[in-house]
């Protein structure tokens, strides 16, 4: 087994938190981020001398420089978030937690009891309180275990519940190879979706997806593209594709739909205006955030209560400044979200009304989110005598505490 003389009394050290980048290259990230900062204070400073000079400008030429002024403040907003990224990285931290010779001895016998040999491993803690174990390791030939069961062996031995992380292989490859494995979350998800096209188009012009940003979360977004057909469905589609690509990237939420929103504005005469609805939950602390813009309300069902989550604000494509508010709620065991486009209102609006959907949806005795989902769907077809007169969608999420 190589490099445990070195590491010894590193793994039987309890050590303060620690950047996770070197020194250098840590000062380096942060110097760029000041650098993207002071950028965006200059376009904020040609901003203000901008606002005093149009004062007396022509309405046609001022109408073209508040344009101006908007695109610049857009970047602006671009440069601070990228700025903000970069000092998050670089300031990113962790401390190495101890592990007793007597433990790592029993995970070297029982790996090798499964023709796993083990080089090196670490257990860190991050600054948030998760905790996670780096192992680099290789399978001798002949082996098939898998990293699933490797992570099951580190859970028993250290006394945590640990799951190899997303971009994780299915076996132990036979070169010396790093996992990572991570602190199991508090609580676990499942998703349904149910959807109906409009009877008159071939195509939605609702589009919506599930999402792992990052180990540990859930983001589910809903877009309703305006009007309907394939128009309508290349509008939402860009909308759900440039939400995850933002989120990927690092943004935040409020600032994605922000810059969502510039991207839509920016096709001047070809108006793309489309909602967003937008849940991200936590699952090792349960708390739940909503951004809604122009769409339907959501609901979160607790057994036979529910509770509504609506915004009052214009869908994205519409104005530079938008009306945009986060709503924060914490999900406990047996919870469940519900996501509707507009379709599904107009349907009830044929029917019961619209204003009773909570008292149906409470009434609600099923406890798979595809079940839910196709139940609440069919039955606002039902309501609108099997006629569908908008594009209908529907996503549900089932929120359980793991055991």
């Amino acid at each position: 087994m190589e490099g445990w003389a070195v590491k010894k009394q590193l793994m039987n050290t309890e050590l303060p938190f620690d950047s996770v980048l070197p020194e250098y290259g840590r000062k380096k990230l942060l110097m760029y981020a000041d650098s993207f900062r002071d950028l965006a204070s200059t376009f904020t400073d040609i901003r203000n001398r901008d606002m005093i000079e149009n004062q007396m400008e022509d309405r046609q030429e001022y109408l073209w420089k508040k344009r101006l002024v908007e695109n610049r403040d857009l970047m602006a907003d671009h440069l601070n978030e990228m700025a903000q990224i970069m000092t998050q990285v670089a300031e990113e931290s962790y401390r190495p937690l101890p592990l007793s010779e007597r433990k790592i001895k029993q995970l070297v016998h029982d790996l090798r009891e499964q023709k796993i040999l083990l080089r090196e491993i670490f257990l860190l803690e991050k600054e948030d309180g998760h905790k996670e174990i780096n192992v680099e390791m290789r399978a001798v030939k002949g082996a098939g275990f898998t990293v699933e069961a490797v992570g099951n062996l580190l859970s028993a031995i250290v006394g945590l519940h640990l799951m190899p992380s997303c971009l994780s292989p299915i076996f132990v490859a036979r070169e010396w190879t790093c996992y990572q494995y991570l602190e199991e979350p508090r609580f676990h998800v499942l998703t349904g979706a149910a959807k109906a096209v409009k009877e008159t188009e071939t195509i939605s012009g609702d589009n919506y997806s599930f999402m792992d940003i990052k180990e540990g979360s859930l983001t589910a977004v809903l877009s309703d593209g305006m009007g309907s057909g394939e128009k309508a469905c290349k509008d939402s589609e860009l909308v759900i594709d440039l939400v995850e690509k933002f989120l990927e990237a690092g943004f935040s939420k409020e600032t994605a739909v922000q810059m969502i929103n510039g991207s839509l504005l920016a096709g001047g005469e070809q108006q793309n205006m489309s909602t967003l609805d937008l849940c991200q939950i936590d699952l090792y602390s349960g708390n739940c955030e909503f951004i809604k813009i122009g769409s339907a309300p959501s609901y979160i069902k607790r057994d036979n209560l529910m509770e509504q989550i609506s915004a009052r604000n214009l869908p994205l494509g519409v104005f530079y400044e938008m009306d945009m508010e986060v709503t924060r709620r914490r999900l406990v065991d047996g919870d469940y979200i519900i996501l509707l486009s507009d379709g599904i209102l107009d349907a009830l609006s044929q029917g019961i009304g619209e204003e009773m959907l909570p008292e149906m949806l409470g009434k609600i005795n099923m406890r798979n989110p595809a079940e839910i989902a196709n139940h609440i769907l069919n039955f606002c077809i039902h309501q609108s005598r099997g006629k569908i007169r908008d594009d209908m969608t529907v996503l549900v999420i089932g929120v359980w505490e793991n055991l």
